[in-house]
């Protein structure tokens, strides 16, 4: 007796619809995406129990005929595409013929839609996949889905779906991420009775942006565009302090496909770099637009999975536009020197550094009507020149300025130079190294003296030489010079737990030893300073590649203005 059979049509049917539909959610993207490929310049949606009950998805595209409306039942029937090699240039966002049929075979349906060139339109009915009739209606040009009782006849699937709320949530999220890259299409979501959302058509970006992430992230969003014959990027990037711990608002779009790209991804979060601290993920929507042959769309039923045909070049170029668009030097005073003339300290101290540089200021930018252009956040927003006031629990260094109160981190700026001067010595194969007098004696446990043993001429690569004395005893003969008032057990125990992570070849690597370094290394919080160190400091803070992060990717400085203090205290509302 034969084992093996073949299904009947309506389960293979139901199967399939579960790679294409696993929630209202789905439905919604997919009757979308349909629309958007019909030319529509409105979109409304309407659900009833988080589109358990109903989702309703009506549009004024071009709509379909009656024969039109027979074949978009039949599995992998589409207008989209033709042959094999139409797959190569896919322009639209729907192209399989499945979502349909898919959606037909697991639900009650229907379909209400009239072309142009005629004055009639016609109703589809189907339910679980099975036509029931279709007869002439009075209709608006568009198309009108209706899909009633998702899941009805596969109960098993339909205990998976979530509460009406949640349902609804995925569906807004579903809705906002579509309408993006359209604000010439306007969407309006109604939930019963109530409006969820309405995206109204638009020539601009920035209301679909405080929609999806929010008015604050938006009015800090800085824009940034790299145009190239092979790739063209649009990108809106927050600035690293608002960063989430969840990539939720990370969107990526390829050709106005939203889709879910580790490569990209990980090409964002390099181009953010040590702005980033670990663990968080920045707010950021990237657009990218590509030759279609170069980008294979055809990998998943969903279609949110694509593949890229040169994914270095992509991924190389992601990573330049977004370091371009992001700030290297401080935003509120950038590139305008140190010196004892530019600042004015309190008693009339005299500080130590002579500057030659002179101050130029611009205008604060006014409202949030656009993103502003890479390079236009760099701009500075100090009148005059700033006054060190002092030192806040010498841990932050407290400093006036004509719009406010500036804020610095001590130890986070100076880990940032000494991370930075040990890197470029450590590339230069110059690190200077500072012999002990008397060297350092360290117990190590056994787990720590494997790994020193075993990776020792690599310790001594950054400058650190540690003679093994015996037992688990070692001694610290030489270290950097730029490592003062170090403790040096705590700082070899966490280098040590930072060489096991792996070989000294990769670069993550590289920087996470030197991280630890910077760290021990630097000026601690409840170390007091002078004027003069604070100035000496910022002197050097202004010559580094990023001043803006620590290596551990907290912010160094926070600005606050006027109107923010008054604010607190109520003298404004």
């Amino acid at each position: 007796m034969n084992t093996i059979r073949i299904l009947p049509e309506r389960v293979a049917s139901q199967i399939a619809a579960g790679e294409v539909v696993d929630r209202p959610a789905s439905v919604v993207r997919e009757l979308i995406d349909n629309s958007i490929d019909g030319g529509a310049e409105r979109i409304v949606v309407t659900i009833e129990n988080g589109g358990k009950r109903l989702v309703k998805v009506g549009d004024n595209g071009v709509g379909m005929s009656r024969d039109d409306l027979l074949l978009c039942l039949e599995r992998n029937a589409t207008s989209k595409i033709e042959t094999a090699s139409d797959l190569l240039s896919v322009k639209t966002l729907g192209f399989r013929g499945e979502a349909i049929p898919s959606i037909a075979s697991v639900s009650r349906m229907q379909i209400v839609s009239r072309t142009q060139d005629i004055l009639e339109g016609h109703r589809l009915r189907v339910a679980g996949g099975k036509l029931i009739s279709i007869e002439e209606a009075g209709a608006p040009v568009g198309t009108t889905v209706e899909v009633r009782n998702l899941f009805f006849n596969i109960p098993a699937r339909r205990k998976f779906l979530r509460a009406a709320k949640t349902e609804t949530g995925h569906i807004v999220d579903i809705i906002s991420r579509a309408g993006l890259p359209f604000p010439g299409i306007s969407f309006r979501l109604t939930d019963g009775d109530k409006t969820v959302l309405n995206f109204s058509a638009s020539d601009k970006q920035i209301p679909r942006l405080s929609a999806l992430m929010g008015s604050n992230v938006a009015r800090s969003i800085v824009e940034v565009e790299e145009i190239s014959s092979e790739l063209d990027i649009t990108a809106y990037l927050a600035p690293s302090e608002m960063s989430r711990t969840r990539g939720d608002r990370l969107f990526i779009y390829v050709n106005g496909r939203n889709v879910r790209d580790r490569l990209v991804t990980k090409a964002i979060m390099e181009g953010y770099g040590q702005r980033l601290m670990k663990g968080q993920y920045p707010q950021a929507v990237v657009f990218l637009s590509i030759d279609p042959s170069k980008v294979d769309v055809n990998v998943h039923p969903t279609k949110q999975e694509i593949r890229f045909h040169n994914s270095r070049a992509v991924f190389q170029k992601v990573v330049y536009a977004v370091e371009k668009a992001l700030p290297r030097s401080f935003p509120v005073f950038p590139g305008q020197g140190w010196g004892k003339d530019k600042w004015e300290v309190n008693k009339g101290e005299e500080v130590g550094l002579v500057s030659e540089s002179v101050w130029s200021y611009s205008q604060k930018m006014q409202g949030a009507e656009a993103p502003p252009k890479a390079g236009e956040r760099d701009q500075t927003v100090v009148k005059v020149a700033p006054e060190i006031i002092g030192q806040l629990g010498n841990t932050y260094i407290l400093c006036q300025v004509s719009d406010g109160l500036l804020m610095v981190d001590q130890h986070a700026a100076h880990e940032r130079i000494v991370y930075e001067n040990l890197k470029k010595g450590f590339n230069a194969s110059q690190l200077e190294v500072q012999n002990m007098l008397v060297p350092y004696k360290l117990e190590l446990t056994m787990k720590e003296k494997r790994i020193v043993l075993e990776k020792g001429e690599d310790l001594y690569r950054f400058g650190i030489e540690l003679d093994h004395f015996g037992g688990n005893t070692f001694l610290l003969r030489s270290v950097p010079a730029l490592l003062t008032d170090t403790t040096w057990d705590s700082f070899i125990s966490e280098l040590i737990a930072g060489l096991e992570e792996g070989e000294l070849d990769g670069d993550a690597l590289m920087d996470n030893v030197l991280t630890i370094m910077a760290c021990h290394g630097a000026i601690r919080a409840g170390q007091h300073l002078t004027n003069e160190e604070i100035t000496r400091l910022f002197a050097q803070l202004e010559e580094m590649d990023l001043p803006t992060n620590c290596p551990h990717g907290r912010p160094i400085f926070k600005h606050f203005s006027y109107y923010e203090i008054e604010k607190m205290f109520k003298r404004v509302v």
